[in-house]
């Protein structure tokens, strides 16, 4: 197959999205407003920095504009990302829902308030990064949403001699349609002198 994305009839997201694999989830959780609480995943999600310390989620716009989670960023300029885990995998899946609806009621989720930003986070999420609004950039029909983090909540169960320890965080992948993955298949690979 080549496409030539000048002659392509349609989107690349299936492509991209197939190809660009295991992707991390961010599950964003915002409050807007008016005080309504939202909870999404995005599988278009990163690190950016480590110095200021960045993360990015890059929504898709709804066919009416912004979807809550960017819109809520926008008008508080504040989110959380809380980390998936196997274990949280289908409380996700159930917080893909649509507008104006308290998702963390929906998927029976322990709903804690942000130390240091006015958002709600997942209490049972195993590592979550409070994070205020770094920058904002319309690309195309998606927005490219960065946050500095500004605290970090990481259960003690996942830590070994004072160090995030991903043998124990379980975290799940994002691959394409349907489809995720368990990052519980590992190997070591040192780099070269």
């Amino acid at each position: 197959m080549e496409i030539d994305v000048d002659e392509h009839v349609g989107s690349l997201y299936r492509t991209l999205s197939g190809a660009v694999v295991p992707r991390p989830i961010g599950w964003i959780s915002t409050r807007s407003a008016t005080g309504v609480d939202n909870l999404a995943p995005y599988s278009f999600f990163n690190v950016v920095s480590i110095d200021p310390p960045v993360v990015m989620f890059a929504p898709v716009d709804a066919d009416d504009g912004l979807k809550d989670t960017p819109q809520n960023v926008l008008d508080t300029e504040v989110f959380a990302v809380n980390i998936v885990t196997a274990d949280l995998v289908e409380a996700m899946n159930e917080t893909a829902t649509g507008h104006d609806v308290d998702e963390f009621e929906r998927a029976g989720l322990t709903k804690r308030e942000g130390t240091r930003i006015d958002a709600p986070y997942v209490g049972e999420s195993k590592v979550v990064f409070e994070c205020e609004l770094y920058e904002f950039v319309d690309i195309g029909v998606s927005s490219l949403v960065l946050g500095e983090v500004t605290y970090v909540h990481v259960d003690d169960a996942v830590v070994t001699a004072g160090k995030l320890d991903t043998t124990k965080l379980d975290a799940v992948g994002r691959l394409a349609g349907s489809e995720y993955t368990y990052t519980r298949d590992r190997f070591s690979l040192e780099r070269p002198e």
